[in-house]
This record gives structure tokens, C-alpha cells and sequence, in this order.
């Protein structure tokens, strides 16, 4: 048995066989075939390196399908009767013009957060009312095109962005569908860049009154950011205040956040009613539910998420006798992330002596933070396995690193692999399916890798390998042979 290494996290646990697949970060169809090598939706890695090549992003089409009806039905049953439920896929974790189509197609609606997301849900054939738009700094030609194509809500980030909005639809001679980004003080346990509800950060309307402002004891919103923006939205000309918007954070376990955010905005919507005689038809909770990127993390079904929350606001709607609105959602690491690996080929390898007389192992594969910045970013841990072929026996805690030319240059930090990994096998990186290709880029002019979807056996390409003359071609002084 692999004896645990004293640089090894608590949580990593020692394996010996390549057969022990962690479930809960695999896409539901994958499997070890006979010959031992990974297979998803059906296809071997193999096959799919031989054909796609490597690095490469796999989406398993069946599993993203099942994880948004997973949500779409959950919550639907958690709210009836009281309410209806939108789903709407957050489209910055993962998309593409058949992803877009395949969210629509299982019922959701689709988020965007900019007018290039936005163009790629409607070629996907996404209905216009069934979208969203995002935004914190959102351009008068993006809010235009919005209106044009008819989407079914903006959700508006400023004071600044009312006025706009007003002034270009009524230009338009539409009426602009508006919900308003509250930021309820509420501090999610997560990463500090994805944390969301929090005072001092860019996104959202603060429910906190501005300094030197007396509220009053019957509404202690009065003066802040957010009831200025409901008084604002509701004078507008052209702007059809829909309703409350908030979203706490991403990649979150805990429940408690959801609904101490919940809880904050149906207060507020009471006092709405109350002070302004105005009854908001609708409440978007974010999205934000985490997955599991390692064996440490345990995330809960969508079941269990929607049976909370609607509990939680069942109970604040009939304290603040308010009949429970129209509520909306927005997962999207949670749909995508868990659907999706990425496949490297393994290259040059090192033991390492990092003190005493202890060593790691480093196996630098062909792509790395080019193709996922979040180990960079966010300090993201990830787990890996060699999916090529069957080994049993030793195992050695290895590092897996990129070929950039950065030392943070990390894909997975801590992985018990065999010890027997060499040049040329197939690592597959599960849970990658969720801001990975978003956040891919082009460091140290590498191409960035395809993604192909995979189903019932075969595999679709998604979006095209990047090739060095489309990398180069924006250089005006680059001339292809």
C-alpha cells in the first residue's frame, strides 16, 4: 500500500490502484473500460486524444443535460405550489452556441454577462426572453442590443445604468424589462475574488444607507444605494422594474449565505410594498453552489439546495406577509463544472528534494495555466488520474505543472499518481467544465485547446482547436507561409 506522504495534504487520500475513481468529480458516464483507460460518454481518452489531440476539454452532453434538469425539477417541486421557478444557466462558466441550445432545450434560460455571451445565446437559438443580461459596467451598444433583440430581463448594477437604460429604450421606443443587483452585506465562505455580497467590491447596489444619511426606524433603507435605485427605476421612463437581483459568491457548501441573502431581500421587498405601495413580482437568488474539484469537497445536491431555500423563503414571505414571488436562479459551475475533464499528455519529469530528505515529484504535461488560470487565480486545488491504462502498485505524491514560463504554473498540486507514469500517457483532470475555456488565454503564444462534446460514443467538436495562424493572425506583421 502507498505509505502517506508527509507533504501530502490531510484530506489526499494514498491510492494504489488506477481503478479508484473519486466519483463525486467525474461526469456520471465515466467509466474504466477493460483495458483499464478512462472513458467518457462512451469514448475511450485515447480515442479522443488520438482524434482531438491534447491538451483538451471533454464535456460529457448527458451529464450537463442531467445536472440542469437536476436543478430545473428540484426547484420547481421545492416551490410549488407557491411559485414558479426560472433556471437560468450562467453562461460564464462554460459556453458555446450548443451548449446554449442544450440549456435551452432542457427548459433553462440562459445569463449572459456581456454582449459577445449574449450574441453566442441567440445564435444558440436561445429565445430572447429567456435571456439575461449581466454587467457591472454594461456599454450603451450592449444595452442596445439587448433591447433590440428583446431579452427577457437587464439587470441593472448602478444608478448610472437606470438612467441609460431609460434613455436608450425609450429612444427605442421599448419598454426595458429591469431587475436591480442588491448587494446584501452577506459575506459568503469562499474565495475573496468570488465572493460577491459583500460592501467593498465592484457588483450591485448597496442595501446600507450612505454616510451621513439618517434612516428611518420605519425604513432603514432610505438613503441607500438600493431604495435610490427602486425610486429611480420606478420614475423611469421606459424601465419596467421587474424586480430584486443578488448573488453572494461563487463555489460555495455552505447553505447559510442563500438564505440570510433571501431573508434580506424579502425585508426589503416588504418595505417596498409598504413605503412605496409597489408589489415586486420577482426575486433572483444567484447562483454560486459549489462542486467538487477534490475528495475534500462535499457538495450538495440540487434537491437539497432547493428544498432549503425554499423553506427559508416560504417562511420570511409569510412573516413579512408577502405572497412568495416569481424566483429565479443562476448555477452554472454547478451544471457545467462536474460535466467536464481535461485531458493532457503527460512529458518531462522531476523528483524534486523540497526538505531534507523529503521529494516530490513534478510531471510537466502540454498545456497549464494557459488553458486553466484558476490554480493561479484562486489557489484552486484540483485532483488527476492516468487515464490511459491500468497500473497498480506504487503510487508518488506528484505535482502536475505546465509548460508556461511561470513557477506558479501549477494544474494540480497535490495527486498521488503511479509511480510508473511516463512520457506520453493520457492525465485527465476532472471538473473542469466551468472556467476553464472562459478564462483560457493565449500566454506564451500557446493555442488554446478544443473542446469537444461526448455522447452514446462519439464526440462533437464543440469549439475548434485554435491553430498558430488564427492565434497570429491579429499581429499586422505576421504573414502565414
Amino acid at each position: 500500500m502507498t505509505t502517506p506522504h508527509s507533504l501530502a495534504p490531510e484530506w489526499l487520500s494514498a491510492r494504489e490502484n488506477t481503478d479508484d475513481l473519486e466519483e463525486k468529480l467525474f461526469p456520471s458516464d465515466a467509466l474504466r473500460n477493460d483495458r483499464g483507460e478512462l472513458s467518457i460518454g462512451g469514448m475511450s481518452v485515447t480515442e479522443l486524444a488520438q482524434k482531438h489531440g491534447t491538451p483538451l476539454y471533454v464535456i460529457s452532453e448527458s451529464d450537463f443535460r442531467a445536472r440542469a434538469a437536476a436543478f430545473r425539477d428540484s426547484f420547481a417541486q421545492a416551490f410549488a405550489p407557491e411559485a414558479e421557478v426560472d433556471v437560468y444557466y450562467a453562461g460564464k462558466a462554460f459556453l458555446s452556441t450548443h451548449v446554449a441550445a442544450w440549456a435551452a432545450e432542457e427548459g433553462l434560460c440562459v445569463d449572459t454577462a456581456s454582449g459577445g455571451e449574449l450574441a453566442i445565446a441567440l445564435a444558440g437559438g436561445v429565445p430572447p426572453s429567456r435571456i439575461g443580461l449581466h454587467g457591472n459596467n454594461k456599454s450603451d451598444a450592449e444595452i442596445t442590443r439587448a433591447l433590440e433583440a428583446g431579452v427577457g430581463r437587464i439587470i441593472a448594477d448602478s444608478l448610472d445604468e437606470i438612467e441609460r437604460i431609460s434613455r436608450i429604450a425609450t429612444a427605442l421606443g421599448v419598454i426595458a424589462p429591469v431587475m436591480l443587483r442588491l448587494t446584501p452585506g452577506v459575506h459568503a465562505s469562499t474565495h475573496e475574488y468570488i465572493a460577491t455580497a459583500h460592501e467593498d467590491q465592484k457588483f450591485g447596489l448597496s442595501l446600507t444607507p450612505v454616510p451621513g444619511f439618517q434612516a428611518e426606524d420605519a425604513n432603514p433603507y432610505l438613503g441607500s444605494p438600493a431604495w435610490t435605485a427602486v425610486e429611480r427605476a420606478l420614475a423611469s421612463e421606459g424601465v419596467e422594474l421587474k424586480g430584486l437581483h443578488c448573488h453572494i459568491g461563487s463555489q460555495i457548501f455552505e447553505p447559510t449565505g442563500f438564505e440570510l441573502a433571501a431573508t434580506k431581500l424579502i425585508a426589503f421587498l416588504e418595505r417596498i410594498q409598504a413605503g412605496l405601495g409597489v408589489t415586486l413580482a420577482e426575486l433572483d437568488l444567484g447562483g454560486g453552489h459549489g462542486i467538487a474539484y477534490t475528495e475534500a469537497d462535499a457538495p450538495r445536491h440540487p434537491q437539497q439546495i432547493a428544498q432549503a431555500l425554499a423553506a427559508t423563503v416560504k417562511a420570511a414571505c409569510a412573516e413579512h406577509g408577502l405572497a412568495v414571488p416569481r424566483i429565479s436562479i443562476e448555477p452554472g459551475r454547478a451544471i457545467a463544472g462536474p460535466a467536464g475533464i481535461t485531458l493532457y499528455t503527460a512529458g518531462v519529469q522531476k523528483d524534486v528534494v523540497v526538505e531534507g530528505d523529503l521529494t516530490r515529484r513534478y510531471i510537466a504535461v502540454d498545456g497549464g495555466m494557459g488553458d486553466n488560470a484558476r490554480p493561479v487565480l484562486y489557489d484552486a486545488d484540483y485532483s488527476a488520474v492516468l487515464a490511459s491504462r491500468r497500473v497498480t502498485g506504487e503510487h508518488t505524491l506528484s505535482r502536475i505543472v505546465g509548460k508556461h514560463c511561470e513557477s506558479g504554473d501549477i494544474v494540480v498540486r497535490n495527486v498521488y499518481l503511479p509511480s510508473a507514469v511516463a512520457a506520453g500517457d493520457i492525465l485527465a483532470v476532472p471538473a473542469t467544465g466551468a472556467y476553464c475555456h472562459s478564462l483560457a488565454s493565449n500566454y506564451n503564444y500557446l493555442t488554446r485547446p478544443a473542446v469537444v462534446a461526448v455522447k452514446d460514443g462519439t464526440s462533437q467538436v464543440l469549439i475548434r482547436r485554435e491553430t498558430e495562424d488564427q492565434m497570429l493572425s491579429r499581429d499586422t506583421g505576421f504573414n502565414p507561409a
